[in-house]
């Protein structure tokens, strides 16, 4: 995402723009039936300005484009406008208890952003969308000019229908969704872990199939989980470097307490991440990534008829496996039941996963106070079941994982120099009677530095930069309704602010090269540069790139305006977000 001044900070240390800055998120747009006959409907548009209080509508199907639930697609175009100053916000739709989509928002300046995310294909969650049910979208702010915080969010929420025909037909879906979530009526979905998130579920007696889709970011003293440091090395820093337990985060699906699969998460930059003078911000901070799991090899025991508990939590390399506070988690689970209504019967024929990765944790304190500490896990799953159904057909599921993760964190000169070198890779893959179902093989490095320059008495910061490279690579095929695609997204940014006579003043450069590619052909790349706020070069190609270009408003370079000055040496929580 190409992001005005990304950080809460960045409305002390910029002045106002020339006009508002137009923000979007470097991704492929979603893959449509093209030609289709289309219906847009506002479901919604809210000024949030307060927390707690989501924007809560009755939908009911409409009918210009078809009979609800015959439609070719479905997608949401979620757009916002804010000015003033603003923290980035978390913002969710949940519809019929299930969320459907997990975004956040760009930071306001004072002359105001207009962003749209990237529209979301929603396709899966047709039968949804065919029955009357409530929508909630949340977006928790807070507005107080006593803290800076002026920035209200507008946001409007469109649907578009897809009509199907004999050109295009109906899209498959999911005979039955049943959602992962607190099934709150009037607030998000999602839950705050730990503790986990327990739902008992009612499975329907004849399903045949089940693929499980997670929700996962880490929030609050989360945000920057790749940042914690090892408890064991804790007591070798100055007290505020660092939060505890860890920078391993595995999230887990479990079946009446048996893991049933496991996400080693991405590394979300959200807009005011890390540095606010990094102006393309990372994929997919307006999307957030979902994680797929083949739940089919559980149905045996699903469909006993008995109450069973699916759980998702987020666990820690620690000794008790405890991690701060907090992240949301969510989920729901796509379930295809058979032609018979008699009860699906079937076995796990073999179980091979232990309740927790294998990790180590290793380092050094130096004489001259560098720490360096690397954590690193693995971990290795397998289940094999037979599965029989009411109509006679049998299938042998095998679902496999193999996991594997590495951070390494050096805390030198003092604190005043702080690396993260990190890098989780995956092999998660599914046959149902030896043609491949599920699939995700993933590569995801993350590489961070900050310097911090003080003064000759070493207690005030002149200077901060940071230089961040991360790269999101993935194959993915995450249930039978979509087809495999692969998303190659490299990021490299850096950005520097400085203490001057009257306040702060800073610089930032950013590069973001990215790709798209599905094995029926759709192609999407785009390399974008820019410095400071303004784009400096933007490719775009494939067979999905728009017909008409994408134009930009250069930006007036910032102006200075007093602050209250940098933060105080020696300790890089990164939490503080360049003190945001």
């Amino acid at each position: 995402m190409i992001a005005s001044p990304t950080a809460f900070i960045l409305g002390l240390v910029l002045g106002a723009s020339a006009q508002p800055l137009v923000d979007f998120q470097v991704s492929q747009p979603p893959v449509v039936p093209t030609g289709a006959r289309t219906c847009d409907v506002q479901i919604l548009q809210h000024n949030f300005d307060s927390f707690g209080n989501p924007a809560v509508i009755q939908y009911t199907p409409p009918t210009a484009c078809g009979t609800p639930g015959s439609w070719a697609a479905v997608t949401l175009n979620y757009t916002g406008t804010s000015n003033g100053t603003q923290f980035d916000r978390l913002s969710a739709i949940s519809f019929h208890n299930v969320e459907i989509w997990r975004t956040s928002t760009p930071e306001p300046t004072t002359a105001g952003i207009i962003w749209t995310a990237c529209r979301q294909d929603v396709t899966k969650f047709i039968p949804l969308f065919a029955q009357p049910g409530t929508l909630i979208l949340d977006l928790d702010n807070i507005v107080d000019p006593n803290q800076g915080l002026t920035g209200e969010y507008l946001i409007t929420l469109t649907a578009t229908f897809f009509a199907s025909d004999r050109a295009h037909p109906a899209a498959k879906t999911a005979d039955v969704i049943i959602p992962l979530s607190n099934l709150s009526p009037t607030r998000q979905n999602y839950v705050s872990v730990p503790p986990a998130l327990n739902v008992t579920v009612d499975f329907p007696r004849n399903a045949v199939k089940a693929f499980v889709e997670i929700q996962a970011s880490g929030n609050g003293n989360e945000e920057f989980w790749y940042f914690n440091t090892a408890n064991e090395f804790l007591g070798d820093l100055p007290d505020g470097a660092s939060f505890p337990n860890g920078p391993l985060r595995e999230v887990r699906l479990l079946v009446d307490g048996q893991v049933a699969g496991a996400v080693l998460p991405w590394a979300i930059f959200f807009t005011g991440a890390i540095d606010p003078l990094v102006p393309i911000v990372s994929y997919p901070a307006l999307d957030l990534v979902t994680y797929s799991i083949d739940l089919t090899p559980f149905i045996p025991v699903l469909t006993d008829g008995k109450d069973h508990i699916v759980s998702i939590d987020v666990i820690s390399a620690e000794d008790d496996h405890a991690i701060d506070q907090n992240w949301f988690v969510s989920g729901n689970i796509q379930v295809f039941v058979d032609r018979s209504s008699k009860p699906t019967t079937g076995r796990i024929i073999s179980y091979n996963a232990e309740p927790f990765p294998v990790t180590t944790t290793t380092g050094t304190a130096g004489d001259n106070g560098d720490v360096n500490v690397t954590v690193s896990g693995t971990r290795s799953l397998s289940v094999v079941s037979e599965i029989k159904a009411g109509s006679g057909a049998t299938t042998l599921v095998k679902w496999s994982q193999n996991l594997s993760f590495t951070n390494t964190q050096s805390f030198l000169d003092d604190t005043l120099i702080q690396l993260v070198r990190q890098r989780s890779t995956g092999t998660s893959r599914s046959t149902h009677n030896g043609a491949t179902v599920v699939s995700d093989v993933f590569d995801f490095p993350v590489d961070v530095d900050f310097v911090v320059a003080v003064d000759s008495t070493g207690q005030n910061v002149v200077a901060e930069t940071v230089i961040v490279d991360h790269t999101f690579s993935r194959t993915l095929l995450p249930n039978p309704l979509v087809v495999q695609s692969t998303i190659h997204s490299h990021q490299r940014g850096n950005g520097s602010l400085f203490s001057v006579p009257g306040g702060r003043s800073g610089n930032g450069t950013n590069v973001n090269e990215f790709s798209f590619a599905d094995v029926q052909g759709h192609t999407f790349t785009r390399q974008v540069a820019s410095t400071n706020n303004n784009i400096t070069s933007d490719r775009v190609g494939g067979t999905l790139a728009p017909r008409t270009p994408f134009k930009f408003v250069p930006q007036r370079p910032a102006t200075l305006v007093p602050s209250a000055g940098l933060r105080a040496p020696g300790s890089l929580r990164r939490q503080t977000r360049f003190g945001a």
